[in-house]
């Protein structure tokens, strides 16, 4: 979908394929049929955004045969779909029954994950749109923090500049910018924006900034304007944002909000779970509020697993139209002023948006989709929601 900013420029929304995840070529073929045409058809839409996922195995194939690239431009094509972002962040496996800490290897100081994302920049470059330049990449934030130290570091940096110099290269041999967004996470090195800016001043190169997560940026207790007012200042690219809502309990001491929050602990994808809570500094009652965490939502309702007496945000991406019922709720006002703040100004800080709620599956049952067509009205529920704060803010929907 796109729309026209008042300043003349074009905002791109799409949703993310990683919700119904394929390793394969012949996997993404179908996932354009069963699911993304379907939902285009629901918006009543000639064309649709899709930020596609492309597995190792799935990228590799296309790499390797020319036949097979063309034959899936030709698929999106004819299915009324279009490209200008990849999801690169899970490298594969992410249709597993467990995910959890795996979806963060091979991190940025391993040979594999600049490969892959080179990989991935030729492919972009030629599935965008004839009348389209620019793409973006969405990939992890360098790494886990338990592995990161001095050497990670270092091999990590070496690794994005070396991909900077690769896409330069690209961009003067195909007329096509790519471009790579970091997409801090809760856990990660860097989890926060405020955790971005030393390493990616260092590299100094804008073909490499950051994707904005709404649901990772609430799940941190980030304020939007600040957080992003503080990119802006420090120079730091917003490549792209991705619209998603976490878990939100305003009252986690309650038996029932625990009961309820443990339908969501589940065991497929990590929930990295945070609170605002005083540190311990006996007798100081102006100390600051720090963030507290842990990694999974099960460890938070462990007994002192997490401090109960102030609201909890896990990183549970839950559908942006149908926030979880009380006593629970979700981060969809943190969602709605980072998009005032990233295309509501004067000019766009990003051009591409993605709705990104991978984890329908993984709802507790009663929420869940059951066949394809409830999944399917679910996401083009997702993108009217999205759509309609677009339009409010005064951009123009495009045919």
């Amino acid at each position: 979908m796109r729309f026209r900013h008042p300043d003349g420029s074009t905002v791109h929304l799409a949703y993310c394929t990683n919700v119904h995840p394929a390793e394969t070529l012949a996997g993404v073929l179908a996932q354009l049929r069963d699911h993304c045409e379907p939902v285009r058809k629901r918006l009543g839409r000639d064309r649709l955004g899709i930020g596609l996922w492309l597995a190792k195995d799935a990228a590799q194939a296309l790499v390797t045969d020319p036949a097979a690239l063309r034959g899936l431009r030709a698929a999106l094509d004819r299915r009324g779909l279009e490209v200008v972002t990849l999801n690169g962040f899970p490298y594969e496996g992410f249709g597993a029954d467990e995910v959890k800490y795996r979806v963060y290897r091979p991190d940025w100081a391993e040979p594999q994950r600049l490969a892959h994302t080179v990989d991935l920049a030729r492919l972009l470059a030629s599935l965008l749109p004839d009348d389209i330049t620019e793409g973006s990449i969405s990939t992890l934030p360098l790494a886990w923090r338990t592995r990161f130290d001095d050497t990670v570091a270092a091999a990590a940096r070496t690794a994005l500049t070396t991909l900077a110099e690769r896409l330069d290269a690209l961009e003067e041999l195909t007329g096509k910018s790519i471009r790579i967004a970091l997409e801090p996470e809760p856990g990660c090195t860097v989890e926060t924006t405020a955790d971005a800016i030393r390493p990616l001043t260092a590299i100094s190169s804008d073909r490499i900034g950051i994707c904005v997560d709404t649901c990772h940026l609430a799940t941190s207790f980030e304020e939007p304007g600040p957080a992003l007012g503080a990119l802006t200042a420090a120079g730091i690219t917003i490549p792209k944002a991705q619209l998603s809502a976490a878990l939100h309990a305003e009252h986690p001491h309650l038996p029932d909000v625990r009961d309820a929050l443990a339908a969501f602990a589940e065991p497929r994808f990590l929930h990295q779970t945070r609170t605002l809570a005083r540190p311990a500094r006996a007798g100081d009652p102006t100390s600051a509020p720090g963030l507290r965490g842990t990694d999974d939502l099960h460890e938070a309702l462990a007994t002192d697993g997490l401090p109960d007496d102030a609201p909890w945000r896990a990183h549970f991406h839950v559908p942006l139209h149908a926030p979880p019922a009380p006593p629970l709720g979700s981060t969809l006002s943190v969602l709605q002023d980072a998009v005032t703040h990233l295309v509501g100004g004067p000019v766009p800080l990003t051009h591409h948006l993605e709705v990104e709620t991978y984890t329908w599956q993984a709802l507790p049952a009663e929420l869940r989709p059951r066949s394809r067509t409830q999944l399917a009205d679910g996401i083009a529920a997702e993108l009217t929601l999205a759509r309609d704060l677009l339009t409010d803010l005064g951009l123009k929907e495009l045919p």
